[in-house]
């Protein structure tokens, strides 16, 4: 903040202000450009933070100027005090037609293991025209939130699964690794809020319940449930919950017939334990369409569909995409 006020002494910084929905907007006036962000200043966790970031060009600019304008970078960076806990690279969402103004947006994942009694901030670090490096700071906050715990008997065939060390497991977890890392910035699919992926409303299980599995070896492990699952029998439609393409699709050891969509650059979501699937890889899908149908394939102890999102490889609540989480209404309100 200090090297911000330095560089920049003139500018003003306003602050936050409500709006009807869980965003804030604040906004930042330079020299020749202005910023207007729209986030949300505040979490629970296992949910996620989103900027959205509007960089406006003031004035008329030549061929140079608009180059320059084009190589701004920028981060979001998420702290506990002094301690960066993540970070993310802004990528652009759109650009006006007159090449004066780029829309752009970071997201974090939000452990569920977090406390809420730290003291978090979000700074937004930006490389202004790729010369000069400026930042500020936003205030955010993260409120208490209980998980349940469960303690569940695994049966011999779950097992089997967990104790399972062949190779062509290991490849499946190396290759859903590497899908999950990456970020493709012209992955941009859909910025509008979510759907849900089954019709089916019941839900067995919450995202992010702690489990504890007693296996039939004797060994018990304790961990962090990443979906949210729905009973849905066997044979029930399942569908994608936004635009996106299928980067995985295959019968997986541990998760069955399993498929993986990106949906934004870092964000994927997940669907396990399917009976059948009814896409390939490569495939360009759209929110509604199906995907597979449900089933209790790989690690399960009975039919139903496991629904879990991934933002750079941190999991996160579900439902939280399911909001206007891009702020895309809000901005064009």
């Amino acid at each position: 903040m200090k090297q911000f006020k330095k560089i920049l002494a003139a500018a003003v910084f306003v602050a936050a202000a409500l709006l009807p929905t869980f965003a804030r907007e604040a906004s930042f006036t330079g020299e020749d450009y202005e910023i207007r962000l729209f986030y949300n200043d505040t979490a629970v966790p296992g949910d996620a933070v989103f900027v959205r970031m509007k960089f406006i060009q003031n004035g008329k600019m030549t061929k140079a100027d608009k180059a320059r304008f084009n190589a701004t970078t920028a981060v979001l960076e998420l702290y506990n005090d002094e301690k960066r806990l993540d970070k993310a690279a802004f990528y652009d969402l759109e650009k006006d037609s007159d090449k004066t103004t780029r829309t752009m947006l970071a997201g974090i994942g939000l452990s569920s293991w977090w406390k809420s009694d730290a003291n978090y901030h979000l700074t937004v670090k930006y490389n202004l025209y790729g010369e000069q490096p400026l930042e500020f700071d936003l205030p955010f906050g993260l409120n208490n939130k209980v998980f349940e715990s469960f303690t569940i008997e695994a049966t011999q065939g779950m097992t089997n699964i967990q104790s399972d060390k062949s190779a062509e497991k290991m490849k499946q977890i190396e290759r859903l690794n590497k899908v999950l890392y990456a970020v493709n910035p012209e992955g941009v699919h859909q910025t509008k809020p979510f759907v849900q992926p089954t019709t089916v409303t019941r839900r067995t299980s919450i995202c992010f319940e702690r489990r504890i599995y007693k296996y039939t070896n004797g060994k018990e492990v304790y961990s962090a449930h990443y979906g949210t699952d729905y009973g849905t029998g066997t044979g029930a439609k399942i569908t994608s919950c936004a635009d996106g393409k299928v980067m995985i699709a295959e019968n997986r050891v541990s998760t069955g017939w399993s498929v993986c969509i990106e949906h934004l650059p870092g964000l994927y979501s997940l669907y396990y334990h399917m009976s059948e699937i009814k896409v390939k890889e490569g495939d360009t899908v759209k929110a509604g369409d199906l995907i597979g149908l449900s089933g209790a394939t790989g690690f399960a102890t009975g039919p139903h569909l496991h629904w879990e999102m991934r933002l750079n490889t941190v999991p996160v609540n579900p439902d939280f995409f399911c909001q206007d989480f891009t702020f895309d209404s809000v901005e064009h309100q």
